[in-house]
């Protein structure tokens, strides 16, 4: 069976490997000329990367680990201590960690917390305990069901120290979806929390060995084109096609650079985009749907990510850390974290702005600059004196629409993978699935994707088997 995606991120490029194992072809879509979507990379003129983002693998991620072993590409990932690591802001230039010993789970979180003394008083960390109880006993039923609570408000119901949130939870939030405890959802925090407490490796973190665009996306590429399906960039989804009963009839293509339109016909369809064009695709007969309509709840987060190349080292941590800034989010020198991207003299920061609301419209300029100024916190020791620092280069990467926004009530907005147009599917890290929008997210949607367009695949032939006669056609304009 042919199934027309749109879309080369990890979704699109999962559901799409998953197909091709259960033996149908598949033709992904993408707009850009650059695969991975939210995971994105780009080379400048000096060889040097530049992400969409910073990419955390966690151990947590039983999906995207058995793809990485799926494709042969464990080595690529490089393990980190495990250890979470805090910018103290009371004391510039230290750092503070929770540091989990090899002791089964929960016991090694528990442990970590216990011995971490720079940021909690036992107090505190009694309180919050207690006030974890019920999430721990009740399971998930109870973690979706405070969907409804912002988590600030959930630890105020819970009775937990206020200075619980600001020292650790601002950060945890602001890294999981690029906003501020006030804002996110409870079950985002508590998700995540079950996920990293219930498996002895699930805190623990990994860096890729170079970008995801060459170190992830384009072995999934060649995994699915050796299996005869295809991967076309520069082919932007210009319209969804209908037949009488609403059902796709074909994928129109926009022509580029003078060419005409074409029209991609399949047995199956699946959107691969996210959540904020999907909406501006929808046929007009689906936005009356109520399941489509559902939807509108749902709005991407913008994020701002930066890279910074400097004439000298500023740390050798090989981690992620967490700035606790009000501006950033967390950060890594990538030239002690990722293999191709190392240098024994010099620091490449990359770090996430979040939130970015109020800094996606201003200049690059203003960006590094406000950036730079928290540097000097940061960093005391190389900003300082006669001979600081200097900034050699930099990239900045807005995404205006990142990761749909988990405000309290979200979950109700998410839709499933499957819908109620026979032939056309969804996915995406904003899809109905038990992870967070996060890169895990993403695949297991495009696992849970692929499975559902295998299960109907004699009814999606039925269908619509008279469009796949004619593969591509071309559209006068």
């Amino acid at each position: 069976m042919r199934v027309a995606i749109a879309g080369a991120g990890l979704a699109g490029l999962a559901c799409a490997k998953y197909l091709t194992d259960a033996g149908h072809t598949p033709i992904i879509l993408e707009r850009g000329d650059v695969l991975g979507g939210k995971v994105a990379a780009w080379k400048d003129e000096d060889g040097d990367w530049y992400e969409t983002g910073l990419h955390i693998f966690f151990g947590a991620y039983p999906n995207l680990l058995s793809l990485f072993k799926e494709l042969g590409l464990e080595d690529r990932l490089q393990w980190k201590e495990h250890t979470m690591i805090f910018n103290q802001q009371q004391k510039p230039g230290t750092y503070s960690r929770f540091d989990f010993p090899n002791l089964p789970a929960p016991l090694n979180g528990i442990v970590a917390i216990l011995r971490n003394n720079d940021m909690l008083s036992w107090g505190e960390k009694i309180r919050f305990g207690i006030g974890l109880i019920p999430a721990i006993l009740r399971g998930q039923n109870y973690v979706e069901d405070m969907d409804k609570y912002s988590w600030s408000q959930w630890m105020k119901r819970q009775r937990m120290p206020q200075r619980v949130e600001k020292e650790v939870f601002v950060a945890m939030s602001k890294a999981l979806n690029f906003i501020n405890p006030h804002e996110i959802s409870a079950t985002i925090l508590l998700t995540a929390l079950n996920r990293f407490l219930q498996k002895k490796n699930g805190s623990k973190m990994a860096f890729l060995d170079g970008s995801p665009t060459e170190r992830l996306c384009q072995p999934l590429v060649d995994y699915i084109t050796a299996r005869g399906g295809e991967v076309r960039l520069n082919a932007p989804l210009k319209e969804i096609l209908l037949n009488e009963d609403h059902t796709v009839s074909g994928f129109l293509i926009r022509g580029l650079d003078g060419a005409e339109d074409e029209v991609l016909s399949a047995d199956a369809y699946v959107s691969a985009m996210p959540v904020d064009p999907l909406k501006l695709m929808l046929p007009q007969p689906w936005r009356e749907m109520e399941f489509f309509q559902k939807l509108e709840g749902l709005e991407g987060v913008p994020v701002i990510n930066l890279h910074l190349w400097f004439d000298r080292k500023l740390t050798d941590i090989d981690h992620l850390l967490f700035s606790r800034s009000p501006l950033l989010s967390v950060y890594a020198d990538m030239s002690n974290t990722c293999r191709e991207y190392a240098h024994s003299k010099r620091s490449m920061l990359e770090l996430v702005l979040a939130p970015a609301q109020d800094w996606i419209g201003k200049s690059d300029r203003e960006i590094i600059d406000a950036t730079m100024e928290e540097l000097q916190k940061l960093f005391p020791d190389h900003f300082g004196g006669d001979n600081p620092a200097k900034l050699l280069k930099f990239h900045v990467v807005k995404t205006p629409r990142s990761v749909y926004k988990a405000t309290p009530g979200r979950q109700a907005y998410r839709p499933s993978q499957t819908t109620p147009i026979k032939n056309f599917y969804l996915t995406g890290d904003y899809t109905m699935q038990q992870y967070l929008a996060s890169m895990e997210g993403a695949v297991l949607s495009g696992k849970l994707t692929a499975q559902a367009i295998a299960h109907d695949a004699p009814s999606a032939l039925d269908t619509s088997s008279s469009n796949s006669k004619n593969e591509v056609s071309v559209v006068e304009r």
